[in-house]
């Protein structure tokens, strides 16, 4: 693959992750496409062939047998001089409905958008278009009669097609979205070529920046297969909960024409904010653009997101790649004060990616003040807490530390706040927007606040209660800065357990 960036070892290479899917030498942005096939999982990508900023958007490729370790393959779709190739997803078109397969072999269809440029048939709009691979992903045909959905749109995008099946029989549905409209748009189709027009859904809940990359999927609640909702997921910039980028969701019904959904919000009283009432894919800064697998295995929902925020992402200190994507994470419904709600997980067989055994610590008391761990120091760490409130303000965990600073991931029990402090994390002056302290609402149980995190020398990913809150941020911290410790202000807590596995 021909880049204008160099492939050397650079000194910010440290930054780069050992878990997290970053491209060679360029740039990154949406994943696309992802797909299960071939007893591979395919992470497509908008990708920057030339270069490490965002452009000349094409589709970028890797694959995974363990969603952990991942091999980059050549560019699938180009851009050219006509079109730029914005986000989408792809199918495994099984019983050929394309025409596009040859003999008994189906083809795989990407759905993705053709963002037209100047001097082009269709300057200036945003349309869907097909793509076609016999090959079983890895070289791709662009359809002849592309775009196949022409909305006279600026702003129609980042379509993601399921199979549906129902009582009114079986065919393809693509949501997409009008960007500015806050709305998504769902079609249906027979072909993947020739699209009806369903229904429409939103403005609702955030709408604080346009809205993007939808997805939509059932899921059994509580594991209950007799008791399915269907999750319509969409991305927003900026509006997010600790600002810029975001992802938020919906939990409803879905007919094979419109969804309903079941969590929307209604105005607030004299326009109160009601974003701590919505329900965010992540409430950390770097999480954005987060879509599904289609055919996972055992019918298990897998998401992946983009580790970036658009406030800075094309500033981040990281050479001759920019951005990476976020942990793969196994998503399931249970039902919490009531309501069905999202609960994730990282992915990923971990234990077989331990280096040594973990280090332990059983019920520890944490001082007022800092303390560093002695032998659980590391750049590549997954990190299991449980925690219990003292007299302390605030307590909880100093990541990528050097004795004096560190990334400060903590628990505010008076507030019912989890955070994230990576104000003083390392290299934070690239972007006045970077420095943050960052918030989500968290409650204990059973009087503990139970956290799983996962240090991967760029970033920070942390599951609290069992993945009912989740946040994700970027840190870029000294390469001597690796030592973990706890900390606590204004009094006492406890380590109830901690366990501390360093990943190979």
């Amino acid at each position: 693959m021909e880049t204008l960036a160099t492939n050397n070892a650079a000194a910010t290479d440290i930054y780069r992750p050992a878990l997290h899917y970053t491209a060679r030498d360029t740039w990154l942005n949406d994943p696309n496409g992802l797909i299960f096939h071939g007893g591979v999982y395919h992470l497509y990508y908008q990708n920057n062939p030339l270069g490490n900023v965002w452009g000349n958007m094409s589709w970028g490729h890797a694959t995974s047998t363990d969603l952990l370790t991942w091999t980059e393959h050549p560019v699938a779709i180009p851009c050219d001089e006509n079109e730029d190739i914005f986000s989408g997803s792809m199918v495994y078109d099984r019983d050929n409905t394309s025409g596009f397969g040859a003999g008994s072999v189906a083809p795989l269809v990407a759905i993705y958008t053709s963002a037209f440029k100047p001097g082009s048939q269709h300057e200036g709009i945003q349309a869907q278009s097909l793509a076609y691979s016999l090959d079983g992903g890895y070289t791709w045909t662009k359809h002849a009669d592309n775009p196949v959905l022409d909305r006279g749109s600026a702003d129609f995008r980042d379509p993601k097609v399921i199979r549906y099946d129902g009582s009114e029989g079986s065919y393809w549905v693509m949501v997409a979205v009008e960007a500015k409209d806050f709305k998504v748009v769902l079609y249906k189709s027979e072909d993947l070529k020739i699209w009806e027009f369903l229904s429409t859904f939103g403005p609702a809940n955030a709408t604080g920046g346009i809205w993007e990359c939808p997805d939509l999927f059932p899921l059994p609640v509580d594991g209950d297969p007799e008791n399915a909702k269907w999750v319509l997921t969409v991305n927003l910039n900026p509006g997010g909960p600790n600002r810029g980028s975001a992802g938020q969701y919906f939990v409803g019904d879905f007919d094979g024409t419109s969804f309903i959904s079941r969590s929307t919000m209604t105005s607030g009283l004299n326009g109160a904010d009601l974003r701590g009432d919505y329900q965010w894919l992540d409430w950390g800064r770097d999480y954005y653009a987060a879509v599904s697998f289609n055919d996972a295995p055992d019918n298990r929902r897998l998401m992946i997101g983009w580790m970036n925020n658009w406030e800075y992402a094309n500033h981040i200190p990281t050479t001759p790649w920019r951005s990476p994507m976020t942990l793969a994470r196994e998503v399931s419904l249970q039902t919490i004060d009531g309501n069905p709600s999202l609960v994730q997980q990282p992915a990923g067989d971990w234990t077989a990616l331990a280096a040594q055994e973990p280090f332990s610590l059983a019920e520890t008391t944490i001082n007022d003040g800092e303390q560093v761990l002695p032998g659980a120091a590391g750049t590549v760490q997954r990190i299991d807490v449980s925690l219990a409130p003292g007299s302390a303000k605030e307590f909880g965990l100093v990541l990528r530390g050097d004795g004096a600073k560190g990334t400060r991931v903590g628990i505010r029990p008076d507030e019912g706040q989890l955070f994230i402090d990576r104000r003083e994390s390392g290299e934070t002056d690239f972007h006045e927007s970077f420095p943050s302290l960052d918030t989500a609402p968290v409650r204990s149980t059973s009087g503990s606040y139970d956290l799983s995190i996962v240090v991967d020398r760029c970033s920070v990913e942390v599951f609290a209660q069992g993945g009912q809150v989740t946040m994700t941020e970027l840190i870029f911290p000294a390469e001597n800065s690796t030592h973990l410790g706890v900390f606590a202000v204004g009094g006492t807590a406890t380590i109830n357990n901690l366990h501390v596995t360093q990943m190979a």
